[in-house]
């Protein structure tokens, strides 16, 4: 049987960016683990497809709901209509997000404004709107998906590398204001997990230099940020905040 640290049953959970990638594969893992699915984009199309699969075979609720995160008045809608359909929401997983490569000095202002809102003013204002909840039931866990950009970085991703690090300065800071109240908030950093976004990005060479800098010499496949996600989001990660959970093969310790 599975350990009763990571079981999930009776928690709802909330993805954003559920609907494909590293969100659909945590939105999976968790409700595996026996948690309501809440999951989030901005393509209903993508969610009609994702909801099922995740859902299959595990018994557990679930809701999809298009929003755009860029969208402050989306954001706060998400947030009610979440807690409407599930009566509660005990995990936030902060994962929608973006990356346009630009050079510092031919970022756009509006690329710039869109890429702050989408992957760092999104992440406060739904947490935000979901910690009051959380502070009834004193037990809540909040994950910002940041990235080992925050970390490193590479030329071009300035606007990308600011976002990812400031989510782990939220991090730290939700930790200290919200763990009197038995809430956790970490950043998990992913490397490089072969997902739709660096696809778009990166030329077949650059994902080939990425899997040969990697301890693994591989890139991920986005099921293995599951278990990850399930022990910051469970009672086994209960001693855990403030942290940044890096999961990229070994790619940050390999300097030369």
């Amino acid at each position: 049987m599975p350990s009763p640290l990571f079981d999930l049953t009776g928690k709802v959970a909330l993805v954003t960016g559920g609907s494909k990638g590293l969100g659909l594969a945590m939105a999976r893992g968790f409700a595996e683990a026996g948690a309501d699915i809440v999951i989030c984009s901005r393509h209903a199309d993508e969610l009609e497809h994702a909801l099922p699969e995740i859902l299959k075979g595990t018994g557990v609720r679930g809701r999809a709901f298009v929003t755009d995160m860029t969208n402050r008045q989306d954001v706060e809608k998400l947030a009610a209509s979440a807690l409407e359909a599930m009566g509660r929401v005990d995990i936030l997983v902060n994962n929608a997000g973006s990356n346009v490569p630009q050079m510092i000095d031919e970022i756009e202002d509006d690329m710039w404004d869109r890429i702050v809102e989408l992957n760092l003013t999104s992440c406060m204002s739904l947490s935000r709107a979901l910690v009051p909840q959380m502070k009834q039931r004193h037990w809540g866990r909040i994950i910002h998906i940041s990235s080992v950009m925050g970390l490193a970085s590479k030329a071009g991703r300035s606007c990308y590398s600011a976002t990812k690090a400031a989510l782990i300065g939220l991090a730290r800071a939700m930790a200290l204001d919200l763990g009197p109240h038995g809430i956790t908030c970490n950043c998990i950093a992913p490397g490089p997990f072969l997902t739709d976004l660096p696809k778009s990005v990166l030329s077949q060479a650059e994902q080939d230099t990425f899997a040969q800098r990697t301890a693994l010499g591989r890139w991920a496949d986005p099921r293995e940020l599951a278990g990850p996600a399930l022990l910051l989001a469970s009672d086994a990660g209960s001693y855990i905040t403030g942290a940044t959970l890096l999961v990229d093969g070994g790619n940050l310790c390999k300097t030369f």
